[in-house]
């Protein structure tokens, strides 16, 4: 094992807990619950933005993205530019109505909005099955990852790698709550836009220049420098497909809305926003890139997804590839930390305190000691689950991404954007949205070469507003609440 290599992770590892030791500090005294799920709303435009890119930016986009560029080339270079819009979108036309509306019901999780919004049961109940089933899926795809990651560049096994990885970021995590996962969110970005950088200067100079490699892409296939990547595997109701499931649809994924309830003001929005879309232009394009262009200094990879730490040792001195190493494990323990803080949020405050403890006893007692150990034990599960990894894990990922979509896009949009949108209306768009996007994914049916997605939004936005117009309006206090600006 590599020392030079070792330190910048070991560091690295070691600044993100203290954050979460310091992070913890802020919870003495205070609310519980708004501190621990929401940061009492205190972000600034720095950290809005790059809690957000890292938090999108997952194992699927620094190890999976890679990877699939690596198998396909160029052509997924360009399409993976399709996702540079995503922070401009989340908090465009989530970010400020959600904010103002989010102080006051005081929500802290999506699932406070959707009942604020609907005033139904089943709506709440439906949303957080879902929540907790979908991230504990994307948190094994980040497991993977990462103890794939340790693996390749290390030397350590996969199972070393993988309880090595989630020790860290459970502990930091668990410890620090919100605070901490956006802090080290923000610390996070930075370093996977030096990774990536780096990374990509080490691709050019070993390669000889771009132009010598490109002319070895093209010796080894010329469809890896074709805009329809190599098996054509890029076709149009491809690409529309994933332009839906990777850029619109990111509205609806709930851990990046919820990055719009804990910024500070609208100067901390507009920078976000800035901010935001230059780092994400800047890591998609590079990572992916850097992938592509992989396949012409080690062409003879058995799994695409150990491309980029196996760039990593080959192009990069020791101490740079120690922080280059440092970048993706930064990608993937900033989605893990969102994900699992907003699992243990569902589970405590939209089930247990609504509908298991309805009366809140012992509440100062039970809430943080519950709060913490369920964040464990999500972690633990996810953790076990992670033993069996699949070949390719962007597909796992982009499954679950999906599935989200399904059930939260039009209930979270046309909730804030249509006035007459109803719980019934609501509650249909989600079932029919889930339901039709498991049956095609289990199915493998392609409607006109179209991934389940499509077909699965257009069902649920035909489904809302035909039940909404069907049933009763929301009652005039709902409509106020979310008219008002």
């Amino acid at each position: 094992m590599n020392l030079e290599l070792m330190l910048p992770l070991i560091l690295y590892l070691v600044l993100v807990l203290g954050i979460g030791f310091w992070a913890s500090r802020h919870r003495a005294g205070g609310d519980f619950v708004q501190e621990y799920f929401i940061g009492n709303r205190s972000m600034g435009g720095l950290v809005l933005a790059m809690t957000l890119v890292a938090t999108y930016t997952s194992a699927s986009s620094f190890i999976g993205g890679p990877g699939a560029a690596y198998k396909i080339g160029l052509g997924w270079v360009l399409l993976a530019m399709i996702q540079l819009p995503t922070v401009w979108l989340t908090l465009g036309v989530l970010g400020k109505k959600f904010a103002i509306i989010a102080r006051r019901v005081n929500a802290v999780t999506i699932n406070d909005m959707l009942w604020a919004r609907y005033q139904s049961k089943a709506v709440v109940v439906l949303g957080s099955v879902t929540i907790i089933l979908a991230f504990i899926a994307t948190m094994v795809v980040q497991f993977i990852g990462g103890a794939r990651l340790l693996e390749t560049a290390t030397g350590l096994s996969y199972q070393q790698g993988l309880f090595l990885f989630a020790s860290c970021v459970l502990l930091y995590t668990v410890i620090g709550g919100f605070r901490a996962v956006v802090m080290t969110d923000a610390l996070q970005g930075i370093i996977m836009l030096i990774g990536t950088c780096a990374l990509l200067a080490g691709i050019l100079i070993a390669g000889d220049g771009l132009p010598n490699l490109i002319h070895q892409l093209r010796e080894i296939d010329p469809k890896l420098v074709s805009p329809q990547g190599a098996g054509d595997m890029l076709t149009q109701p491809f690409m529309l497909s994933f332009w839906i499931l990777v850029c619109v649809g990111v509205v609806g994924l709930p851990h990046s809305a919820l990055r719009c309830f804990g910024y500070r003001d609208s100067k901390a929005l507009h920078r976000g926003i800035l901010i935001g879309t230059v780092v994400s232009a800047l890591l998609m394009f590079g990572m992916h890139l850097a992938g592509a262009l992989g396949r012409a200094i080690l062409p003879g990879m058995d799994s695409p997804d150990k491309i980029m730490p196996s760039l990593m040792m080959e192009v990069l001195p020791p101490w740079l590839a120690g922080v280059f190493l440092a970048a993706p494990m930064a990608a993937i323990m900033s989605t893990i930390d969102s994900q699992l803080i907003q699992s243990s949020a569902t589970l405590v405050k939209d089930l247990y305190l609504n509908y298991l403890n309805p009366k809140q006893e012992k509440l100062e007692v039970r809430i943080p000691r519950l709060s913490l150990l369920c964040t464990l034990i999500l972690g633990t599960l996810v953790l076990l689950a992670a033993l069996q990894p699949p070949e390719m894990i962007i597909w796992l990922n982009l499954l679950a991404f999906g599935g989200l979509q399904a059930v939260f896009l039009w209930p979270l949009v046309l909730g804030l954007y249509w006035s007459r949108a109803n719980g019934p209306g609501a509650l249909a768009s989600m079932v029919s949205g889930i339901v039709c996007y498991g049956m095609l994914s289990q199915w493998g049916i392609k409607l006109a070469g179209l991934h389940a997605i499509v077909p699965s939004l257009g069902l649920g936005l035909a489904a809302f507003v035909v039940v909404s117009l069907l049933t009763p309006p929301p009652d005039q206090g709902v409509r106020r609440l979310f008219e008002q600006q």
